[in-house]
């Protein structure tokens, strides 16, 4: 069952509106880039229950960094946004691979991307290896499982034992 994605329309004197549901991240994604095209407001999908935004477009906050974070755990996903946007970072979040392809889709600007420890190596370094072909200015973070100490292709390489290992790893890959 695919999750349902609120579009909303933030206008210039600060309030948001809703345009729309998209049924599926596609369906969010195609909504996303409708409404774009007819306006320079900001435009972003949100999953409520969650509080997952999937996507941002025409944002023109320029004081603090953008990180996409590419999570394969719902629950570590949640509590790394949370770090990370307590640090003043603008931040985007997904689970797997897929859903972030599809989100990637829309050609949004990220200064950083972070790819989760719980999926498969191959899996992982398929994902960088994807990152760094459409994003080449883009650091990569990767946060490693205790067996791993580092996932090729990666900028950086951090364990994913809370947020005071890896943070200082972001902090430094965005400075």
């Amino acid at each position: 069952m695919e999750r349902e994605y609120e579009v909303f329309e933030r206008l210039p004197n600060g309030e948001v509106t809703w345009r729309g549901t998209g049924h599926g991240l596609e369906d969010a994604r195609r909504k996303i880039e409708q409404f774009a095209k007819n306006t320079t407001n900001k435009v972003f999908a949100i999953h409520l229950f969650s509080q997952q935004v999937v996507a941002r477009v025409n944002e023109r906050q320029k004081t603090s960094k953008r990180v996409f974070q590419i999570a394969y755990d719902g629950e570590l996903l949640v509590k790394r946004a949370k770090v990370l946007r307590s640090e003043g970072y603008g931040v985007t979040s997904v689970i797997g691979n897929e859903a972030a392809k599809t989100v990637l889709g829309l050609k949004q600007e990220y200064d950083l991307f972070v790819v989760g420890h719980g999926a498969p190596e191959k899996a992982r370094i398929e994902m960088v290896a994807w990152l760094k072909a459409r994003y080449p200015k883009a650091k990569v973070v990767a946060l490693n499982p205790p067996d791993s100490e580092r996932l090729p292709g990666a900028d950086y390489n951090a364990r994913q034992n809370g947020p005071e290992t890896w943070l200082p790893v972001v902090t430094a890959a965005l400075s």
